[in-house]
């Protein structure tokens, strides 16, 4: 049983303790008060000292912390008005609580919560001790305001020296200042208004604590004084402090039901990446003897959503993205990323949202969100007003790739997107941070973060007349920054449909055995299971999958052998010379994405070494995603079609049909018969024409004065 401490006990044993573990804290703080007004004590300090008080602490967190206070302000002066804090962190796992959790037993307790910061209000001051004046008399009354309601005098206290007068016979003025004439009177000691900068944020439940679609629970949090504007939007924080209750309702209407909260005595930021995933030291090894088995690849791809048919080379290239590349610091201090960038375009029914929700999961930090359901912060981070939480004020809420950093982010439906986020993302994919500018909010926060995203043809289904960026509701611009972008079709074929039909109506099979069996206790159907099992076994249990990411990303950061190193250049001149006249079948960002590939397949067998295997592996993803979606009509891959969502050849007949046209246009328009006598001449005709005119009206480049008569704008 915990010992119990009387006021005078605590003042005596935190008097001790400063003077055993933190005298020279103590002379600091003295010297550069009030710039430096807190002291920051670690939990385990204290359970050295005196176990006794370190549980009493954690049980009556307001009691004890009020004495340590009294007793850290008996080394500054007496007049120091300026409040002092004693911060408490590293508390102990048996403090740790998870937010959804928390319960009635827990008010009033010293807890640690785990989280990410969601939303973050402006600094603003706030009232603690109101000094009014009675107007009457002058006389002025001290009232502590408490429970983020304001309070005034109910009487001018006669006991005090003032009047004695009710609110109905007199009216305070609130002093927040001191007069003009204060100090020429001789009033400089004059009481005033207490006020401490206050800050909200909003923490949510880290999504990799997340099973089974569960939604992340979330808590507000308060911070004060000089540990206020050190939390943003995004950050992965451990919060130390004492779990509060609030009443809801208006002071003339209170509710019977209350709100938690925390109010905060300490954080600490997470940096090391992926440290919420405990790996046993038996996992451990059973990760590295995984690692040396020859088929890893093979079996990691085969345990990445099991339950779709076929996308093998898509799944391959996600299974890299899940392990990532090597992030990196140039040597002027810009940072180079190392994740990956995935964009899958297909048409409806290839199970590209189950694959998404998948990953979503497998992630050690996953997050799936929606381009189209997107809250008001959507994809990347805003500055919104009015809501309840802000109380009237600016707060900065992150979107999904801020709450995704250092993790994994699945985004359906990225063609559905708003137009604000289809302005921001393109930073937020290529240098990885976001930047907030409104209503007085400066802010960048980090958006490192690996992006899966899916999205469907314009109108649906892919039409093979048309090149793939065309009938993609997406700028050329953000296409260009995914590292490897895959096009999924539907088209009837007899050998697949058998077997995918056979593979779905396995799948099916199994299920209805395990339900059957799960219900009647029967095994008749066993040897019938058995004998599907074998066909499509998941090799890779999915936790302990989790388990290899983590630990990979954590401690794996392969170097590129000579020969790695030599392979990719001479990949990039020899595709860089095969390009057709006018025409750039590859781009420095291919190059970075093979490097990334191939430094996540080095990752996948937790090799320390680049190896030729690994390039190999990249440069085959690659291929195959160019020669599929940047392929020209001359079957040479032009990068052109990436990047503006058109081929050179393209580039050159528009410009051919523009100068026709202004060559023809007079004063009243080029006539259509002469634009397609002369397009003839220059072999511009047929379906061709028709939709590069029809093209450059839809742009702007050219309009129509009146019928079948065209102008250059």
């Amino acid at each position: 049983m915990t010992r119990d401490f009387t006021l005078a006990d605590l003042r005596t044993e935190w008097d001790s303790f400063f003077r055993e573990y933190h005298q020279g804290d103590l002379d600091l703080i003295a010297n550069e008060y009030p710039d430096r007004r807190s002291l920051l004590i670690d939990y385990r300090d204290v359970t050295r000292f005196n176990t006794d008080l370190a549980s009493y602490l954690l049980d009556y967190p307001e009691r004890v912390l009020h004495q340590a206070r009294l007793a850290l302000r008996a080394n500054l002066p007496p007049d120091a008005k300026v409040p002092v804090h004693v911060r408490v962190h590293h508390l102990p796992t048996s403090a740790r609580r998870e937010i959804r959790h928390l319960r009635a037993e827990h008010v009033g307790a010293f807890v640690a919560i785990e989280g990410i910061v969601r939303r973050a209000t402006e600094v603003r001051p706030r009232i603690v001790e109101a000094a009014f004046k009675c107007v009457r008399c002058g006389h002025i009354s001290l009232i502590p305001q408490e429970d983020g309601f304001f309070r005034e005098p109910l009487e001018c206290d006669k006991t005090d020296a003032g009047c004695g007068r009710t609110s109905a016979s007199t009216r305070w003025d609130l002093i927040t200042e001191l007069p003009p004439d204060a100090v020429a009177t001789g009033a400089a000691a004059l009481p005033m208004s207490t006020f401490l900068d206050t800050q909200r944020i909003e923490t949510q439940e880290s999504p990799e604590n997340m099973r089974g679609g569960e939604q992340p629970r979330r808590l507000w949090m308060a911070l004060t004084d000089d540990i206020t504007g050190s939390l943003n939007p995004g950050d992965r924080v451990i919060v130390s402090g004492v779990l509060k209750s609030r009443q809801k309702g208006r002071p003339s209407a209170k509710s019977t039901d209350f709100d938690l909260y925390l109010s905060i005595n300490s954080f600490e930021h997470q940096e090391v990446e992926f440290e919420e995933v405990e790996v046993t030291p038996e996992e451990e090894a059973q990760i590295v003897e995984l690692s040396r088995d020859p088929h890893i690849y093979d079996r990691i791809v085969r345990s990445i959503a099991p339950s779709i048919f076929g996308l093998l080379t898509e799944k391959e290239a996600v299974m890299l993205q899940l392990f990532g590349g090597v992030p990196k610091q140039a040597e002027e201090g810009v940072r180079m990323r190392g994740d990956i960038h995935i964009l899958l375009v297909g048409d409806p029914g290839v199970a590209k949202s189950q694959l998404l929700s998948h990953i979503a999961k497998l992630a050690p930090r996953g997050i799936y969100t929606s381009g189209k359901g997107a809250s008001a912060a959507g994809l990347t981070a805003a500055a919104v007003h009015g809501d309840e939480f802000g109380e009237g004020r600016w707060t900065l809420e992150a979107g999904a790739l801020v709450l995704g950093d250092k993790g994994m982010v699945c985004i359906d439906e990225l063609d559905k997107m708003s137009d604000t986020d289809r302005e921001s993302i393109h930073t937020a994919m290529e240098q990885q941070t976001v930047n907030i500018a409104k209503a007085g909010i400066h802010a960048t926060l980090h958006s490192r973060c690996s992006i899966l995203a899916a999205a469907n043809p314009k109108f649906g289904r892919f039409d093979d007349r048309s090149t793939l960026p065309e009938q993609l509701e997406l700028d050329p611009a953000l296409i260009s920054r995914f590292d490897v972008i895959f096009t999924i079709t539907d088209r009837p074929e007899v050998t697949r449909d058998t077997s995918m039909a056979e593979f779905i109506v396995r799948q099916h099979l199994k299920g209805e055995i395990r339900t059957y069996q799960a219900y009647s206790y029967d095994d008749q159907y066993d040897e019938r299971l058995a004998s599907l099992q074998t066909t499509r076994e998941v090799p890779i249990d999915r936790e302990l999958l989790r388990k290899y990411l983590a630990h990979a990303k954590r401690n794996t950061f392969p170097v590129m052998e000579d020969a790695a190193h030599e392979k990719i250049v001479t990949f990039y001149v020899t595709m860089r010379a095969q390009g057709a006249e006018g025409t750039i079948p590859l781009t420095a960002r291919q190059i970075e994405a093979v490097i990334r590939l191939s430094e996540a397949s080095a990752r996948v067998r937790l090799s320390q070494v680049v190896t030729l295997a690994d390039v190999d592996r990249a440069i085959r993803i690659i291929d195959y995603f160019l020669r599929r979606f940047a392929m020209s009509e001359g079957g040479t891959i032009d990068m052109a079609i990436v990047t503006t969502g058109h081929s050179q050849v393209d580039h050159d007949r528009r410009r051919s049909l523009l100068r026709i046209i202004e060559e023809l246009q007079g004063s009243e328009g080029a006539h259509l018969d002469d634009i397609v006598q002369r397009a003839q001449e220059q072999n511009l005709a047929g379906g061709k024409f028709d939709e590069l005119l029809s093209n450059l009206a839809r742009e702007g480049s050219i309009y129509s004065p009146r019928k079948d008569r065209y102008r250059v704008t």
